[in-house]
């Protein structure tokens, strides 16, 4: 696997420390905003949604620039964004800051996964995305637990600081690491690629992606609350429990990155049917503080497993479009993190707890279920 794969993979870890933070911090932030949890909880759709935007449209404005310049100035955007969201006096400047952050944090996905997978062999591509969500493995491991962390005994402003200092790391090893990549004989025309669109496969595949994005961050986004709240852990516990998540998907991306090249729809489907039982069970158990710590870990494990399967598959798919795969694939995801944090937030308000939170993922992941099989009589 070349380095600058590894390079890329590391970027991504500030991108997913931002991305992700703001679920150990929902309790700190709405009451400092003096907002409610499931409307801080919308912070993190807000996100999802300047990705789903930013994905495809800097995917295609920047289909013929150079590529290692265009990470760059996409990093530094993305690093601004940080810093506006540490000094925003109101809910809606920091909601603001959100969605121009995850314009850059998209943009840098889309082109970042069509360098890596450039840079690998047809059959290593699975790897290759496997290191990309590695990125955000760590991020959750070590990124959210310490923004978390920082959250409580800083403030909340400060875990965006860190974000900061953390982009400009990444800008350095990007400058320093990854290689130009040359511009192709024939640059690429956007008319060609948007025909990846006409492919029923294609549209199974992004659906599959986003139902299995929204039961993940359904649950994902309210954790902290329903540790707390329902489960009746001390706040103190929390990072904790986010790194286990961590530990359990960084578990999951390494297994399912290893074994999706040769099984992909192996790898979609076993990991699909495990998160859905783990989902279950958290949703049964959510009471029990040593079986919702548990069953966090093994969210992680079971959610990641399906995620070098669910790029890759994307990429085969796609063909000769591998720009607007790794941009419809990002706003896949996203609109699986915009729609699971609000459906969420309608179960909690509507009385029906955190744990009937979980019951909604179960719900979401069923489907992706039965649309990875409907890929597989289609393919």
């Amino acid at each position: 696997m070349p380095v600058a794969v590894y390079v890329l993979g590391l970027s991504v870890f500030a991108l997913g420390t931002s991305e992700f933070m703001l679920s150990g911090l929902l309790p700190p932030l709405a009451t400092d905003l003096g907002v409610s949890i499931p409307r801080a909880g919308l912070l993190i759709s807000a996100f999802a949604i300047g990705m789903v935007v930013g994905a495809p449209v800097l995917a295609a404005s920047t289909l013929r620039l150079p590529r290692r310049t265009t990470l760059l100035a996409l990093l530094g955007a993305f690093g601004l964004g940080q810093v506006a969201g540490a000094l925003a006096p109101s809910y809606g400047v920091l909601f603001a800051s959100r969605v121009v952050s995850a314009l850059a944090c998209a943009g840098f996905w889309a082109v970042g996964a069509a360098v890596a997978v450039a840079m690998v062999p047809y059959q290593a591509r699975a790897r290759a995305m496997a290191v990309m969500v590695g990125g955000l493995s760590i991020a959750n491991i070590a990124g959210v637990p310490a923004g978390t962390f920082l959250g409580q005994h800083a403030g909340w402003r400060s875990a965006f600081w860190a974000v900061a200092g953390l982009t400009v790391l990444g800008m350095v090893g990007v400058a320093v690491l990854v290689p130009r990549v040359p511009r192709p004989k024939s640059a690429p025309r956007l008319r060609s690629e948007l025909r990846i669109y006409r492919d029923r496969s294609v549209w199974l595949a992004l659906a599959t992606t986003a139902f299995v994005q929204a039961a993940i961050f359904c649950t994902f986004s309210y954790l902290a609350p329903l540790l707390t709240g329902t489960a009746g852990l001390d706040e103190s516990w929390v990072p904790t429990v986010l790194a286990l998540f961590g530990i359990g998907a960084l578990i999951g991306t390494a297994l399912g990155g290893r074994i999706a090249d040769a099984r992909l729809f192996g790898t979609l489907k076993g990991g699909i049917a495990a998160t859905t039982l783990v989902l279950a069970a958290l949703a049964v158990t959510a009471r029990h503080p040593a079986a919702a710590v548990t069953l966090s870990l093994l969210l992680g494990v079971t959610a990641f497993t399906a995620a070098p399967a669910l790029n890759a598959r994307m990429f085969n798919v796609a063909g000769a479009a591998p720009t607007l795969a790794g941009a419809t694939t990002t706003a896949a995801f996203n609109i699986g993190n915009t729609a699971g944090p609000w459906l969420g937030g309608l179960a909690i308000n509507a009385g029906a707890g955190y744990s009937g939170v979980a019951w909604v993922s179960v719900a979401l992941a069923a489907v992706a279920f039965a649309l990875t099989y409907l890929q597989v009589r289609f393919r």
